[in-house]
């Protein structure tokens, strides 16, 4: 093909959709995190990231829900901490677990470690076999079935009773059970190592994660206008747990839209791109933003960008 026929045009009138207003700063030494937020460019990520923490801003200031869905590697990855911090800054209404979440938050509780070694355990079947766990875990919620209570509640209430002090400052569970605020644990029968122990009691924890699904329905009431939830690290059972409580609270006739949701992940999957970032915005004003990278530096800076916008 010739190509000298080819029509161009000038370069100012095509324009272009980075400017130099768009460009990022140069990080000044000591100008610390706000310093370094200020910094980041006016593109993409960076710009989806500031938004997200604008709407925690506005959801706290007008005292709409904060919904934080917590996958195991969150837990993991020891950023219970910032968590507990966010929690008693008021960023946090509730908290949603997996099933992995609740058990590495609740063996940091009683044992200050958690996360075994699978290679080396699952050749001879000794993986998921810690009786500490495995026995509490299922306990609690046999009893917290019997008193109608959610698994979530029902496993703080356990912490309260046989956790360690000296670990305490690290378990969600405990922390949130403390102060008052909803803890809901979603799991699928199987899924988790405590439905392996000799004492799991499979018609409670069907009864207290139920209850615990009721409850979050009620919960995600209160992101309608202006609130937001947040799905950190869970690639399938809380994005599906999540809009099946939407469907639910809409079907109840309950207004739900103008809110905000937000997938945090180090990859990017498939339920959570549809069922927490697009679907429950369709047809509904509402914006939900995918930020992928690992959690230990993505939730630690989410952290102190809330912090820096706060007195």
């Amino acid at each position: 093909m010739d190509l000298t026929g080819l029509n161009t045009i000038p370069i100012a009138d095509r324009g272009g959709k980075v400017t130099m207003a768009h460009m990022a700063k140069v990080y000044v030494k000591g100008s610390g995190i706000g310093g370094l937020l200020d910094s980041l460019p006016d593109v993409l990520a960076a710009v989806q990231f500031g938004r997200v923490a604008d709407a925690l801003v506005e959801a706290r200031e007008r005292g709409r829900a904060i919904v934080w869905g917590l996958g195991g590697h969150v837990i993991k990855c020891g950023l219970a901490p910032v968590l507990i911090d966010l929690m008693r800054r008021g960023f946090v209404t509730a908290f949603a677990m997996n099933g992995a979440a609740s058990i590495h938050d609740f063996e940091i509780g009683i044992a200050g470690h958690t996360s075994e070694d699978v290679e080396a355990v699952l050749p001879d079947g000794r993986f998921g076999t810690a009786e500490e766990t495995g026995r509490e875990m299922n306990e609690a919620i046999a009893e917290g079935a019997r008193q109608g209570i959610g698994m979530g509640e029902a496993l703080g209430a356990r912490l309260e009773r046989i956790g360690d002090a000296r670990f305490a400052p690290c378990s969600v569970l405990l922390k949130a059970w403390s102060a008052g605020v909803p803890v809901t644990v979603h799991v699928a029968v199987g899924s988790d190592t405590p439905h392996t122990h000799p004492k799991a009691d499979a018609a409670a924890i069907g009864s207290a994660t139920h209850q615990d699904f009721r409850l979050l329905c009620e919960l995600l009431r209160g992101i309608h206008d202006g609130g937001v939830y947040l799905n950190i690290g869970s690639a399938v059972i809380l994005p599906e747990v999540f809009l099946k409580a939407v469907s639910v609270v809409r079907n109840l006739g309950h207004p739900l839209a103008r809110f905000t949701t937000a997938n945090f992940d180090f990859l990017q999957h498939y339920r959570p791109k549809v069922n927490v970032v697009e679907r429950p915005h369709a047809r509904r004003e509402g914006k939900g933003y995918a930020l992928t990278g690992h959690h230990e530096l993505m939730l630690p800076l989410l952290a102190a960008a809330l912090i820096e916008r706060t007195a």
